[in-house]
């Protein structure tokens, strides 16, 4: 009798948020995988950048 184990498929939630305060702006992309509570975050000064890796992690 064999068993098959299935790998269970990772699926990330990715935000994108610009925050402002006196200083300036800064943007926070995020990468959560809610099923292990698991989550990175990247903030970055630039919009160009900060979209980057968003679409990167959107691969």
């Amino acid at each position: 009798m064999k068993k098959i184990k299935k790998h269970q498929v990772k699926r990330w939630e990715i935000s994108i948020i610009e925050l402002k305060n006196n200083s300036g702006r800064r943007f926070k992309v995020t990468r959560r995988l809610p099923e292990i509570s698991v989550s990175e975050t990247k903030m970055f000064n630039s919009k160009k950048k900060a979209k980057k890796q968003f679409e990167e992690w959107l691969k």
